[in-house]
């Protein structure tokens, strides 16, 4: 097994399907790979959605929490879970396109093993309301000045990195919003990649602009007094 597909999930039932579908269509004959679906607390027909496909499917995984606890735990199961080296990650909604995992998969075997390599996909034409675009935007911007992560798009779910890298990141709620600034913080490297990005077609989001905006402002506090608190000493090799 090389690479795992995780992907968080609630109340997305329609979703199961047809983004199965797409991960198939874009892995099969390119890596040896698994899909871990992690259902945070649904209570639609989701987690039926997704023990219907896997009577076909021997690839696909399933973890579930008995209540919801926010995107960065269900990511947090999934990669715990996964069997592979590698994982790439998927909002459910299906507006990430798994059609770019393929690139993001060379580009990751092409790189050297150090410093680790975080591969953050790039929304550069946004399919959503002007005022999530315009919300991102700021955020975006505040968040790269203060942080210094240099990242364009830090939201985006497509993302492409070592199992072992995410594990020994520190987990805190909303955390995988920041996860360029605490790659960088462990000393990695992030590469931005620009993605297809489509608007959500079944369903709807989980997620309101003024909560993340006020939790957010909370998350970025932190995540500063983490990247001052930083210490990465330099391992000198043993004497012969």
């Amino acid at each position: 097994m090389e690479l795992a597909v995780v992907i968080p999930v609630r109340n997305e039932a329609p979703n199961i399907a047809p983004l199965v579908a797409e991960i198939r269509a874009a892995l099969d004959g390119v890596a040896d790979y698994e899909i871990v679906y992690v259902d945070d607390g649904s209570s639609d027909a989701t987690v039926a959605a997704v023990r219907d496909l896997q009577r076909g499917c021997p690839r696909l995984r399933l973890v579930r929490h008995r209540a919801s606890a926010g995107q960065s735990a269900a990511i947090l199961s999934g990669v715990r879970a996964a069997q592979a080296p590698w994982i790439a990650t998927l909002d459910g909604d299906g507006q990430n396109d798994p059609a770019d995992i393929p690139r993001l998969w060379q580009m990751a075997r092409a790189a050297p093993a150090e410093p680790p390599l975080l591969l953050a996909g790039w929304r550069r034409k946004r399919q959503d309301s002007a005022v999530k675009r315009l919300s991102s935007r700021i955020a975006n911007r505040v968040r790269g000045a203060l942080l210094g992560d240099g990242t364009p798009d830090t939201g985006c779910g497509l993302k492409l990195f070592r199992r072992a890298l995410f594990l020994e990141l520190p987990f805190f709620d909303h955390c995988h919003r920041f996860l360029p600034a605490l790659v960088k913080r462990q000393g990695g490297r992030v590469v931005s990649v620009a993605v297809n990005h489509r608007p959500r077609q079944r369903g709807a989001s989980n997620y309101g602009t003024l909560d993340r905006l006020f939790v957010g402002i909370a998350d970025l506090l932190g995540v500063m007094w983490l990247m001052r608190r930083a210490k990465l000493p330099v391992i000198l090799a043993d004497d012969v």
